[in-house]
């Protein structure tokens, strides 16, 4: 959508949860001037409420937030079982720190339960004499100086600090650590921890308890940003995967990549694996190399005629084409630029299978190299404009706010527009991955796909222009620009409108474009030819053909608007007999 007045009725959905789902009408403007007429977003969708909503199924814990959970945790199971906030710790961690199912099996079957974490039912006590054994060293100790688990089996204070210290620096078994004694099951509680080890072993303790409480959580998980300490508690079962952590790394919580909404986890990983194994570079070189027929190493030619001589220790010499030793070639089978024997024999079908091959190859290198190459472009512009908001938010808005004599609490639009670019580059970036896997032969699909990502692309690339480009002449300007106000409306306006194109996006890939009907594919050139037909060229490489009803292009400044209609769920153009969108069959209001 090329045309500005798309943007006239953009605004009423500005209020709307991002990607929520709303439905908003892309209408054009009655009198087709191009014109921004919004409502100012000053006092709406600030930063702070976006990410509020964008966190309603998550939350972001920090190392004192953890500590705290933690606490309430044991506390609440020591308070309801009755029992020390050490055995209610190591209940807790022999139950992935689920505090239900701890309650659960501690009425079902209390024995059970303490056999298995190591609670004797009545704790031991140490024999009251004035000098006592110590299990580990044999030596008699003063009582004072042994200490002993719930089991009643005395060690001496030094024995006990090498035992614990040994246990801790062997890694996080030390939070089921048991009684020295062979025989003996009872569990090493906390206290004993706290009361016998040195200052550096109670703080790995400490750590391995935390990360105890993070890792066999199945509601929380560690933010994957290499030196994050923070951590998400996520509400499963809650809808989106999406976490933006408190250090601005998105991801997704089901399988930990970057977040990749609205491309599902199966279709991210094969990508991924993809984007990093030997394949396609096996593909490139079947379709641009041949074997050398002695030793049978691949040879690219990128120039020269076709001698080609193996490099040592081979040295064989062939011709290019027909693979024959050249001793066989001269003058009489086409010289050095050509081969007679390879013409012929290509003519009877010899090297059909060949060709195919390599034909087959190029053409899945080329699909490959299509998708990929737009998907790190985007990746690339992603990482540039969160650059640019960080340099914005850094210094240049005071310096804007100090030329056009605003408050910085009246730029926020641009942070708004900002915040919309970063997000809807990880969209585009991630509907190239979605486009590779669509299968071919789902015409009526890829068509309507393509023609989604080539608008919301367009409005996109308009709106990034704007906060880039346009920005720049207000940030070099010498005193308060006239026309400012101008600005903030037309960059309020496009943050709605790219807004708007990217739910119809998600939306659609989101439900596997099950909106489209199969019929479509056939019906080219008639009433029920999909939106991928409509105005302009795609940024995905895909034509489409310019038809009468576009909203696309300079071609709709020629169409009587009075005679058709916008789908609010496609965008889809449609005439104004249609009772329903001929591309997804919404029902026209």
């Amino acid at each position: 959508m090329d045309s500005e007045d798309d943007m006239h009725d953009a605004n009423d959905s500005a209020d709307d949860d991002f990607y929520s789902g709303g439905e908003a009408g892309l209408a054009a403007s009655d009198d087709g001037d191009a014109d921004y007429d919004f409502a100012d977003h000053d006092s709406d969708d600030s930063p702070e409420l976006l990410s509020l909503r964008q966190q309603q199924n998550y939350c972001i814990l920090s190392e004192a937030g953890i500590k705290q959970r933690q606490e309430d945790d044991i506390n609440r199971v020591s308070t309801v079982l009755s029992i020390s906030k050490s055995e209610a710790c190591a209940l807790l961690r022999s139950y992935n720190w689920s505090v239900s199912k701890v309650h659960d099996e501690w009425f079902v079957d209390e024995e059970r339960v303490r056999k298995v974490v190591g609670f004797p039912e009545k704790r031991i006590e140490m024999p009251n004499d004035r000098e006592l054994a110590c299990g580990i060293c044999f030596e008699n100790c003063p009582h004072a100086s042994m200490s002993a688990a719930a089991c009643g089996h005395p060690f001496c204070s030094v024995c006990w600090r090498g035992y614990i210290s040994t246990a801790i620096n062997d890694g996080p078994g030390c939070l089921m650590l048991r009684c020295p004694d062979p025989s003996c099951a009872a569990a090493v509680g906390q206290d004993m921890i706290n009361s016998l080890a040195n200052e550096e072993d109670k703080e790995k303790y400490g750590r391995y308890l935390r990360r105890s409480y993070i890792e066999d959580n199945r509601k929380t998980k560690w933010c994957p940003a290499p030196g994050c300490e923070y951590a998400v508690e996520f509400v499963v079962g809650s809808g989106s995967y999406d976490v933006n952590c408190n250090c601005s790394c998105g991801f997704c919580w089901n399988c930990t990549e970057e977040a990749h909404r609205p491309v599902d986890c199966a279709t991210v990983s094969k990508w991924i694996l993809k984007n990093s194994a030997e394949s396609e570079n096996m593909n490139w070189i079947l379709a641009n190399s041949k074997p050398c027929p002695k030793c049978k190493r691949p040879i690219e030619k990128n120039q020269g005629c076709m001698h080609i001589t193996c490099t040592p220790p081979c040295k064989f010499e062939f011709c290019w084409l027909c693979l024959g030793s050249w001793s066989e070639h001269g003058e009489r089978t086409g010289g050095f630029y050509a081969c007679n024997r390879y013409e012929a024999a290509r003519q009877e079908g010899a090297y059909d299978e060949s060709e195919r091959r390599r034909e087959m190859a190029k053409n899945s290198l080329e699909r490959y190299t299509h998708y990929y190459e737009r998907w790190a472009a985007n990746q690339s512009s992603r990482q540039k404009a969160l650059g640019d908001l960080q340099s914005l938010q850094n210094d240049k808005l005071e310096k804007l706010s100090d030329i056009q004599s605003q408050p910085e609490s009246q730029l926020k639009f641009i942070i708004e527009a900002w915040l919309q670019i970063v997000e809807c580059r990880r969209v585009l970036k991630w509907t190239y991955a979605y486009g590779y896997y669509l299968p071919e032969q789902e015409h009526a699909k890829r068509q309507f796909f393509e023609y989604l990502q080539g608008e919301a692309e367009s409005g996109l690339e308009r709106l990034h222009q704007c906060a880039e480009k346009e920005l720049q002449i207000y940030l070099e300007a010498e005193s308060p620009s006239k026309d400012f106000n101008d600005f903030r409306t037309k960059l309020a306006g496009l943050t709605s409108v790219t807004r708007n194109y990217f739910e119809n996006l998600v939306r659609a890939l989101e439900t596997g474009l099950n909106d489209v009907r199969p019929s479509t594919s056939q019906s080219t050139g008639n009433k029920n030819t999909t939106s991928k037909s409509l105005g302009g060229k795609s940024k995905s490489g895909k034509n489409r053909t310019s038809g009468a009803g576009s909203k696309s292009g300079s071609s709709s400044r020629g169409v009587d608007d009075s005679n058709i209609w916008t789908c609010d769920q496609c965008t889809y153009v449609n005439p104004r007999s249609a009772k329903a969108c001929q591309a997804c069959d919404h029902q026209h209001r």
